[in-house]
């Protein structure tokens, strides 16, 4: 509990330095708006019953036929953030669906991903955070030694899988040519955070080499660029993404920390409300952007919550879904996370 109370205080700290609100940071009891606003509630709940609804009978979701794995983990991970689990609440049925579906589709090599998929890194990362999260509620005993087994190889093949720059690609090093680039890599980092959350052995030397992978693609500006060998320029999302990732991998202070945070500041925070403002991907940065400042907390993310909050359930549709790019079950997924994230069910989001 201390260590956690002196983490919270840290990040309010950095905070207040790097986003320079100006105002007291206000206490965690406070920032529960989830569980008292009605037209919030109202909201997440169309868009899961959307999600359940638009299940496969096999327990896949997709987007144009492609990307079953990574859209079926990240509908999972919108799902579980409700409360249910694969035994009990309002969507534990499809929940177990997606659960066996990403399991039939865990190879003996460790990979969890379909023959078809050319960018199986990103469907491994997130199948990953999704099944660690069920794991550590998972009550039937045989479903847990089959989730620790499957998640136990996926770790193995991730490890072996990353470049020696110590990123990962949209494939591992052998088959890409040990190419890597930013948001594959922050999948994979966030997936073995919640591995080792869940009480599976993640090497440290494998996170390591991560840490200092997103240290070298920093630029001057304080952004992270696309990749190792592609410098070109500082990425709003991806920079986004990496403060996430630097935050689930125990990096909470320090200049460099805070220089990501102060480049989020000028182009992100202040900025919810544009379509995509000049960058893209504004669900995906945004995805991970709202993770990294609920974790900051206070005055910082109440104000932030607010005008996030309010965009997405402007642009919700009648039927619950949400459209984007890539498709409505990403976007979806992704915009249901964000809108959950004060229930704190899913340890990879607590602070």
């Amino acid at each position: 509990m201390v260590h956690l109370l002196n983490r919270r205080r840290m990040l309010q700290a950095l905070a207040g330095s790097a986003l320079a609100t100006g105002t007291l940071l206000a206490p965690r009891g406070r920032t529960a708006r989830a569980a008292v606003d009605p037209k919030l509630r109202k909201a997440v709940r169309k868009g899961l019953d959307w999600i359940a609804r638009t299940q496969s009978r096999i327990g896949h979701w997709h987007a144009n036929n492609s990307y079953r794995v990574p859209m079926t983990a990240l509908a999972g991970v919108a799902l579980l953030c409700e409360g249910s689990t694969t035994t009990q609440g309002r969507y534990a049925e499809p929940i177990s669906r997606a659960v066996d579906y990403l399991v039939r589709n865990s190879r003996p090599n460790g990979l969890i991903g379909e023959p078809n998929d050319h960018r199986y890194t990103y469907g491994h990362g997130f199948s990953m955070l999704f099944l660690s999260q069920v794991l550590g509620e998972e009550e039937d005993i045989d479903r847990r030694e089959t989730l620790v087994d499957v998640l136990t190889r996926a770790v193995r093949f991730c490890g072996q899988a990353q470049t020696r720059a110590g990123g990962w690609g949209y494939v591992s090093a052998k088959d890409g040519n040990d190419f890597d680039e930013g948001s594959t890599t922050v999948t994979q980092v966030q997936g073995l955070r919640g591995c080792r959350n869940a009480g599976i052995p993640v090497p440290k030397e494998v996170i390591d080499k991560a840490i200092k992978y997103i240290h070298s693609c920093t630029m001057p500006d304080g952004g992270i660029c696309y990749s190792s060998r592609n410098r070109s320029g500082s990425r709003p999302a991806l920079t986004a993404a990496a403060i996430a990732c630097l935050f689930n991998a125990g990096e909470y202070e320090g200049p460099y920390v805070k220089k990501l945070l102060n480049y989020c500041r000028k182009r992100l925070y202040n900025n919810v409300n544009n379509v995509a403002g000049s960058f893209g991907h504004w669900h995906y940065t945004y995805y991970y952007y709202s993770q990294a400042l609920y974790r900051i907390g206070g005055k910082t993310w109440e104000d932030f919550r607010n005008r996030l909050y309010a965009k997405l359930l402007r642009e919700q549709t009648g039927d619950g879904y949400w459209n984007g790019n890539i498709g409505p079950i990403y976007v979806t997924s992704l915009n249901l996370t964000m809108l959950q994230l004060e229930n704190d069910y899913l340890p990879i989001y607590q602070r």
